[in-house]
């Protein structure tokens, strides 16, 4: 009987410190794309529906004003944030060229492509070694409508592994100056062969 009673209060008590010991709970989070502000010391992040967040402690991490990023944060109250991580991504403009034909463009695995607030934004996957590639977003001057070639050189980086790229282009250049809904066609050439995409900026 004493050797039963000493094995019946193991298991309860074994039962009683699994019981107490609960898992630890991840804080929720998001991640989306955001524009730096730092207008001063103090840095804030902009989403692309114009909302700011702002840091209750940002570290190790500078950035500069109109730098793009991807945030990683826990909202706490109101338009205060806990950053997890942030992380630059390629931030890029529209530029002009009267030769789109001659364009490096190496083929991209496309994950997304939309727009939000004034930006062109783009996760894809190229495949990496060692070099670092060129990437670059380009209008058709000779074109009647607002046709966005995106360039891609791998500047003979031999072949890797697959990585994600990251890249944000400001569509403030092609913005109609009265404010209304701006078309445009993305050209972006593929392992399969080059995809259009009807796109707007408003």
């Amino acid at each position: 009987m004493k050797w039963k009673y000493i094995t019946y209060f193991a298991a309860v008590f074994l039962i009683t410190v699994a019981c107490e010991k609960e898992p630890t709970r991840i804080d929720n989070f998001l991640i989306e794309f955001a524009t730096v502000i730092k207008p001063a010391e103090q840095i804030a992040f902009q989403l692309d529906n114009h909302k700011i967040l702002i840091p209750k402690e940002l570290k190790d991490y500078s950035g500069k004003n109109g730098q793009r990023v991807t945030l990683n944060y826990t909202p706490l109250h109101g338009d205060t944030i806990k950053v997890n991580s942030v992380s630059d991504i390629f931030t890029g403009t529209v530029q002009k060229s009267n030769a789109v034909a001659d364009l490096r463009k190496d083929p991209v695995k496309i994950q997304s492509v939309w727009v939000g607030g004034n930006y062109l934004n783009l996760i894809l996957e190229i495949e990496f070694y060692e070099k670092a590639h060129t990437i670059g977003l380009f209008r058709n001057m000779q074109s009647s409508s607002i046709d966005l070639h995106f360039a891609h050189s791998k500047n003979n980086d031999p072949p890797g592994y697959t990585k994600k790229l990251y890249a944000s282009f400001s569509l403030a250049d092609i913005k109609s100056a009265d404010g209304s809904p701006t078309p445009f066609l993305l050209h972006v050439n593929t392992l399969n062969n080059e995809r259009i995409f009807k796109l707007e900026v408003k």
